[in-house]
């Protein structure tokens, strides 16, 4: 199977990525069908393991998008796995110098060009029986995060590794080691000024340069900039953030207390506790159960 991400760089094209912390097929399946050119099982802070990502993958095929994954280190073993599993295009975290950056392309290529061990479980059902391993080190993309100080200091040297294919800023943790807020949508001049060189030392050496947004406009905002790769949060941002406007839309202009829905579906004896009580102190009338207060976690006022 081609990479179709690697075709559409080399068409001089940004492809717009897809970011999975949910470990579930199903979430997975439908997500891959939403317009992604990738869509990348995260491995380090989703909440994923191997086997939800082989389970992701699967889900993640019918639609022919791009599998990938952000590993959650730099190791040999959890690379060749997911590998293994079908990945095609690994993201590794904090790759501060070239010596990692060439430990990340020996764990990810064959002999003659790396050490990965074959076993290709899953990945070699791929395209015709017995091809994956001619095609692999070809088609498999390799991208480094940048994401801290001292990868920037870094940056020529880690970028003349032979072997790398793109680099993935992770806006975060750049700010977050300059002193900064630690932030997606980054308007921080400094922060700018580091992406205009990290575009500038990519585009003289043919790498392509990806960056995790938070929300669309800023993603398209960087595809103009230069990027070639742009992440727009994770499904699970995406879904929280279209339930949080559906509820209000709903709610309407003024809002709708959040009580004046909610308590209808919470228990008798909860609901009991915020009736009134009488006099004689004893049970709420209409209620059958003792008072008690309502507990702080459920207090809907």
């Amino acid at each position: 199977m081609a990479n179709k991400v690697k075709e559409a760089w080399k068409a001089g094209k940004a492809v717009v990525n897809g970011w999975l912390a949910i470990p579930n097929a199903f979430s997975a399946e439908m997500y891959a069908q939403c317009g992604w050119d990738s869509v990348t099982v995260d491995m380090q802070h989703g909440v994923q393991d191997y086997l939800s990502c082989v389970a992701c993958f699967q889900g993640i095929q019918p639609s022919g998008v791009t599998p990938m994954v952000r590993v959650p280190w730099n190791e040999p073993g959890i690379i060749g796995k997911v590998l293994d599993a079908g990945a095609y295009g690994v993201i590794c975290p904090m790759i501060n110098t070239p010596q990692e950056a060439a430990n990340l392309v020996q764990y990810s290529k064959y002999p003659p060009q790396g050490t990965r061990s074959n076993g290709p479980i899953r990945a070699g059902v791929y395209g015709e029986a017995g091809g994956y391993q001619k095609t692999a080190n070809e088609n498999i993309l390799v991208i480094p995060m940048i994401e801290t100080k001292t990868a920037i200091e870094n940056i020529e040297a880690i970028l003349d590794v032979p072997g790398i294919d793109a680099i993935y800023v992770g806006p975060s943790d750049l700010s977050f080691s300059y002193g900064l807020e630690p932030k997606l949508d980054v308007e921080d001049p400094f922060i700018l000024k580091i992406y205009e060189k990290l575009l500038t030392e990519t585009a003289k050496r043919g790498i392509a340069a990806g960056l995790h947004n938070g929300s669309p406009a800023y993603a398209n905002r960087m595809i103009k900039m230069g990027f070639k790769l742009v992440t727009i949060s994770n499904e699970v941002g995406l879904m929280v953030n279209a339930a949080k406007s559906a509820v209000k839309e709903a709610r309407g202009a003024r809002g709708l207390p959040a009580a004046g829905r909610a308590d209808r579906c919470l228990p008798a004896a909860i609901r009991s506790a915020a009736l009134p009580r009488p006099a004689h102190g004893g049970p709420p009338p209409g209620s059958d159960v003792t008072q008690r207060p309502v507990p702080a976690a459920l207090d809907l006022v």
